[in-house]
């Protein structure tokens, strides 16, 4: 911004600050969203800590690419769950699947959180500083036990390792590392991510007949808007959709 206008951000006015900004987001290599919002609180800060607190910039609306969720069938999904060697692996896909949990949701689970006689997992501090309870399975449920038995994990559900290689919270690269192992080895052509997994939960139950409330609950969603993005790509309705080839030889 500096460079563009030849002089400091302090000396701009507000409208000259907001031009820069469609200017950019104007042009044909769009920055990202994070980009806009990092300038704007800078800015923000430059003012503030320069007594200059009646400036205040409004981030400019961006324009989200419409894109649906990458969601696996539910042969894939039983395909990517067997795929990894270790039991460990087996069940940080299970989890993230079976309860529908963010990356760092998964992160954060302790041993406490894990109530087999309920069969509920209780996801703390959740996106917006949310508890909420999920069902468990009692195919996770055997797992998990035979998994403690064997690995003694002592706070966190899944302990990764420091650079020293002492025990520790799993890693968000670690979790990303086995959903990406697993991606591999499986041999499914679907670009997956440790979300992907979540989305197919969603999606899953949805096609399997629970409301869409009852979903949004689950996930954790503030908005209901959020949720309703699965109804675009859960098959649905009295009859599933399905292509005119199917049928134009049985005729």
């Amino acid at each position: 911004m500096s460079l563009h206008f030849k002089c400091s951000p302090l000396d701009l006015d507000e409208e000259q600050v907001l031009d820069y900004l469609h200017l950019l987001k104007s042009q044909r290599k769009t920055p990202s969203d994070s980009f806009f919002k990092h300038t704007v609180y800078g800015l923000r800060y430059a003012y503030r800590i320069s007594g200059m607190k009646e400036m205040r910039v409004v981030l400019p609306s961006i324009e989200r690419p419409h894109q649906l969720p990458v969601v696996l069938s539910r042969s894939e999904i039983k395909q990517l769950l067997k795929t990894p060697k270790l039991l460990k692996h087996r069940l940080v896909l299970a989890i993230l699947y079976g309860c529908g949990l963010r990356c760092f949701e998964l992160r954060n689970l302790q041993l406490k959180d894990l109530d087999f006689d309920r069969k509920m997992l209780h996801i703390r501090q959740g996106k917006g500083r949310k508890d909420r309870y999920v069902p468990l399975s009692q195919m996770q449920i055997r797992g998990l036990k035979k998994y403690i038995a064997a690995d003694n994990p002592t706070i966190w559900c899944f302990n990764g390792y420091d650079r020293k290689g002492n025990p520790s919270q799993l890693s968000a690269m670690g979790v990303q590392w086995i959903v990406r192992e697993a991606r591999k080895h499986s041999g499914i052509q679907k670009e997956i991510t440790t979300h992907s997994l979540r989305h197919s939960y969603a999606t899953h139950l949805l096609e399997m007949g629970l409301d869409i409330i009852s979903v949004k609950e689950l996930l954790g969603h503030a908005d209901i808007q959020t949720t309703l993005t699965y109804l675009h790509v859960a098959q649905l309705g009295r009859q599933k959709p399905f292509s005119p080839l199917d049928r134009l030889y049985k005729e």
